[in-house]
């Protein structure tokens, strides 16, 4: 029997659980532990991105790098656009951090949602901050300037921050693996982008995940719990649970760690929230072009994820990423934002053959 991760687990019963060992985290991450030109057919756009997309599906989507130069400066908007759509992702992740980086996010987003795309932000932040409620303050300020920049539909708060909160090399399936001082900084800049965003749209949909097996961590924020055992504190709210998933990490629905083997797609579903794994992707050490193409719409990832979609419901999926950049020849495309490598044409034709 797959031992399920309830999203409430009695204390009693998650102490009697042992550290262990973490996986990597993920590419995209700044943790450690971790082409379709633009003259593509119109007639071939459309039949793709009509596949992928049936009545406003995000179901297939991709990660981009935006606001950090490189291809995606070189190539523009259109170009990615066409890219996306020649895919069938219609919507497309990309980093903010700054009020220039929300500028610079916010101007492609236009260009994205004319031409069928959804565009959302990911807000990254750090720890680096002497209390929560300084934290809070500087998550309002991005959250503010990010809601201002351009009207998203979704906006995601953090990156993988309960990475930062972890004790060292545990799961993070169990309250006690994490580090209180650092909970309550991730929770202050996580409470604070919502508000921050909130303020500018009341509409708006929060976007909050993580990785591996670090499931404890958003049990705490939902419960207004925390790490030192104690409760009652400010619990958080979200829209939307989302995750990260590798090649290195294995079968999301049987993950293994020194807590067991645990059903990670089943306690994100718990949650009772839509999902989205809104990054997957192959370690850029697997093998060759070919074999990350065939890993990557295989039985453990787009394969498996697509078959268990109604089961867990999972709203969405996103390649990481669209180019090869600093981050890591992750890329569907190479770092020329032109040269197509074989995992984009497995993309493609993976999503044609599984309309979602």
């Amino acid at each position: 029997m797959k031992n399920r991760i309830a999203s409430f687990l009695p204390r009693s019963i998650a102490a009697t659980l042992a550290a262990s060992m973490v996986l990597a985290a993920c590419g995209g991450s700044d943790n450690p532990a971790d082409t379709a030109a633009a003259s593509t057919s119109a007639a071939s756009l459309k039949s793709t991105a009509k596949a992928a997309s049936g009545s406003g599906s995000i179901f297939y989507g991709a990660n981009g790098h935006n606001s950090n130069g490189g291809a995606y400066d070189v190539v523009g908007a259109k170009t990615q656009l066409s890219q996306l759509q020649d895919l069938g992702a219609t919507i497309y992740r990309n980093d903010v951090y700054s009020q220039t980086s929300a500028n610079m996010v916010a101007n492609i987003a236009k260009t994205m949602e004319e031409g069928g795309v959804t565009v959302y932000p990911v807000m990254l932040m750090n720890l680096n901050y002497n209390s929560e409620n300084d934290a809070y303050k500087a998550g309002y300020t991005l959250g503010q300037q990010t809601a201002n920049s351009y009207p998203y539909k979704y906006y995601e708060v953090g990156n993988e921050l309960e990475a930062k909160a972890l004790i060292g090399n545990v799961d993070g399936t169990v309250w006690y693996q994490y580090n209180n001082w650092s909970f309550m900084l991730a929770r202050g800049v996580i409470r604070g982008m919502i508000a921050g965003v909130k303020s500018v749209d009341s509409s708006a949909k929060i976007v909050l995940g993580g990785t591996w097996l670090h499931t404890a961590f958003f049990q705490m924020l939902a419960d207004g719990s925390q790490p030192d055992g104690t409760w009652g504190h400010p619990a958080v709210s979200w829209d939307v649970t989302s995750w990260h998933w590798y090649s290195s990490q294995g079968d999301m629905t049987h993950a293994c760690g020194g807590t067991g083997c645990h059903d990670v797609l089943q306690f994100l579903h718990d949650m009772g929230k839509p999902v989205w794994i809104n990054e997957f992707g192959v370690r850029p050490d697997f093998g060759s072009y070919s074999q990350i193409a065939t890993y990557m719409t295989g039985s453990l990832m787009m394969a498996q994820f697509a078959s268990v979609a109604s089961k867990y419901n999972i709203q969405s999926i996103q390649a990481f990423e669209l180019y090869d950049d600093s981050e890591g020849d992750y890329g569907l495309i190479q770092s020329d934002g032109l040269t197509q490598k074989a995992a984009y044409w497995a993309y493609k034709t993976f999503v044609q053959n599984h309309p979602m």
